[in-house]
């Protein structure tokens, strides 16, 4: 059963894949979806037998790689942390399969379309049931290339083209760290397997690790772990490819936001957290980057007009919260967080779908308004989502974005005040953009063109089915699994998640925080929803000012570009990095060195060797007879001093001068 949940997927995908053209559009549509669904019946399965009980599973399949002190096996690791993730992403994933049929049933291309969104929901387990750094590894390789494929699926468009490549280089650069990362903790510990990592983990403190210095090793390979979670999560530096993503179909925005990809390197955080425990330093750079990217996040999204970039900006503000969690030690509400999330953020992407979907695929909220009396499912739907986004009273995003922020203030360091005021800040601009989006969208005067308006319509049944039960999730989870999952005394997680004593801090920020700091959120929200309907759908004058005034005007752009985050990493990196990669790697390696002493190098040496020896045959036999004398004694001759020259006689010396006579004979020539 348990390996089913993992390879159903895989098994839909590839017969979708292989024979989607025999089986059409709706017989492939149906096939994965009933795949995903199985998988996501027998999650819940799981989780029943392996989170209460706190009794995890393993299941060692069979020997992969087995090399001396390497050995990497094939194995799945189910406790609770990957349980819940199960329940995550195959449940999302089933809704988004469902979702799809309707939403994709008029391309042609739909066979190809169901087996991405199949082999990504494949890697994601893959990825989460590891019981190794290598089968890790193996699952986050596999959905960044799922997710390559999905925004690249419409691959006539210019700017899906563009958006794809952005996010396969940008998660290569948080791969850069990773790799290292895991190569680092084989050299530690001589072991990829996580059981006995984490049993290690608190005996080295100082080692030698490479180029002769003298370094924290588990604060270096926390460091490179986390920027592999930077690039592959959307933290700042490495959010760029996020928004860019939203060019591919609606349901992949809602999978890789809700609950694959960006998800991975939360997961992979709070799965190392045996290791992320011991050093402080690495505690406090994932804070801050969490801190960071959720004030930054939200401070873009404020000004976005794109409908889905400014739920994608939001994923980026939430996926903050979750990192700078784990910063402060309290990895499983970073995991509650993310199941939480996972359900009103899919939600919101699946409700904005619907909308693009009836407007003839129009994304720009400006060119919109007056939608509620034609879309009140999806009004609904989409007022549900964002409630429970800005973390409104009794429903979900409430009981774990709250939790995190009174945590932040409990923790009483630098680094922990820091994420709570960024945090706080970051929910009344949540707030405000989220707020601001349902005004544009469904209750501002239409903007809309009457051919949109007459032939725009609410969702259909295969479309608002997903919906409806994403709004229950969006309703009732935080409330239901709150205690289970985060209450004081639980026993769910079984110290998978290790927290040191001296980090644990939960019962203090229950019952120690101050309720004006527990209030704090609640009125920010407050404030974000009255700022915006003041200044969207009533105060044209002010809206009018702020653009036309000079500073405002400026201050409107850096929000609107993005805190041009695009054009500093063009201007300064994409571009040295290009001219490096043409005029060095390209022009003087590829085909300089290594072409002269390589493949072309050798063959036009020889050619011309065979040339100036081809010379000597004259056709006269004393010639000969001299040369065969000459070549004797010359032997005879090395044969005897080759004990006193060998000291003297270079062979990779005498090789590069001859190599360099002939090309100076055929330059002379």
């Amino acid at each position: 059963m348990y390996l089913l949940i993992v390879f159903l997927p895989l098994l839909g995908s590839s017969v979708a894949g292989f024979f989607g053209r025999f089986l059409g559009s709706e017989g492939s549509a149906i096939l994965t979806t009933t795949c995903v669904s199985f998988s996501s019946i027998l999650s819940l399965i799981a989780f029943y037998e392996v989170a209460p009980g706190a009794s995890a599973c393993y299941l060692r399949i069979a020997p992969w790689i087995s090399s001396e002190m390497f050995d990497a096996s094939w194995g799945f690791l189910f406790d609770s942390p990957t349980v819940v993730m199960l329940i995550v992403v195959t449940s999302i994933s089933s809704l988004v399969h469902l979702y799809s049929i309707s939403y994709m049933s008029e391309d042609p291309h739909s066979p190809r379309f169901m087996c991405y969104l199949s082999i990504l929901t494949f890697f994601m387990p893959m990825l989460v049931t590891g019981d190794n750094s290598l089968q890790l590894f193996l699952g986050w390789e596999g959905v960044g290339l799922a997710s390559y494929l999905l925004i690249h699926f419409w691959f006539t468009r210019l700017q899906a083209d563009k958006a794809a490549i952005k996010a396969m280089l940008v998660n290569r650069v948080g791969d850069f760290g990773l790799a290292p990362g895991i190569s680092g903790r084989f050299t530690l510990f001589q072991t990829v397997d996580f059981s006995t990592i984490f049993a290690r983990a608190s005996a080295p403190r100082n080692s030698w690790i490479s180029c002769n210095m003298r370094l924290n090793a588990i604060s270096l390979i926390c460091i490179l772990l986390l920027i592999g979670a930077v690039g592959k999560s959307a933290q700042i530096g490495s959010h760029t490819w996020s928004p860019d993503a939203m060019e591919g179909p609606t349901p992949v925005s809602a999978s890789i936001h809700a609950a694959t990809m960006v998800t991975a390197g939360v997961f992979m955080i709070a799965r190392c957290s045996p290791l992320f425990e011991y050093p402080p330093t690495a505690l406090i750079v994932i804070t801050s980057a969490g801190a960071t990217t959720s004030f930054l996040a939200a401070t873009t999204g404020i000004l976005q007009n794109d409908l889905k970039r400014v739920i994608a900006y939001s994923t980026c503000s939430q996926l903050g919260y979750m990192i700078f969690a784990c910063g402060i030690s309290n990895y499983s509400v970073s995991v509650f967080h993310l199941m939480n999330h996972a359900f009103f953020k899919a939600l919101l992407f699946l409700s904005a779908g619907s909308v693009i979907h009836a407007m003839s695929d129009e994304q720009d909220m400006r060119k919109m308004g007056g939608l509620a009396s034609s879309f009140p499912l999806t009004y609904a739907m989409m007022l549900i989502g964002s409630l429970s986004l800005i973390g409104f009273p009794f429903l979900t995003g409430f009981y774990s974005k709250d939790v995190i922020l009174e945590l932040a203030y409990t923790k009483y360091t630098i680094s922990g005040n820091f994420a709570f005021w960024l945090g706080s800040i970051s929910v009344l601009f949540t707030s405000y953009y989220s707020f601001r989006l349902l005004f544009l969208t469904f209750l501002v005067p239409t903007n809309s063109f009457g051919r949109d308006i007459s032939r725009c319509h609410d969702a259909p049944i295969p479309m608002a089915i997903p919906s409806i039960l994403l709004a229950l999730g969006s309703l009732f989870v935080g409330y239901l699994a709150k205690d289970m999952m985060i209450g004081l005394g639980t026993n769910f997680w079984a110290n998978s998640p290790l927290v040191l004593p001296k980090n644990e801090i939960l019962a203090e920020s229950e019952f120690a925080a101050p309720t004006i700091t527990k209030l704090i959120p609640i009125l920010f929200s407050t404030s974000g929803a009255f700022v915006a309907y003041n200044v969207n759908p009533v105060a044209d004058q002010f809206q009018r000012a702020f653009q036309t005034s000079t500073f405002c005007n400026r201050l409107y752009s850096f929000f609107n570009k993005r805190w041009f985050f695009d054009q500093v990493l063009n201007d300064f990196l994409v571009r040295s990095f290009l001219r490096f990669g043409y005029e060095v790697s390209f022009e003087a390696l590829d085909k300089g060195a290594i072409e002269i002493l390589g493949p072309y190098g050798i063959s036009y040496t020889f050619r011309r060797l065979a040339e100036r020896i081809s010379q000597l045959q004259s056709g006269f036999v004393y010639h000969y007879a001299f040369a065969m004398l000459l070549g004797s004694t010359l032997f005879v001759t090395f044969s005897r001093m080759w004990d006193s020259l060998s000291s003297w006689v270079d062979n990779r010396s005498s090789f590069i001068f001859i190599v360099s006579t002939f090309y100076t004979k055929s330059s002379q020539e």
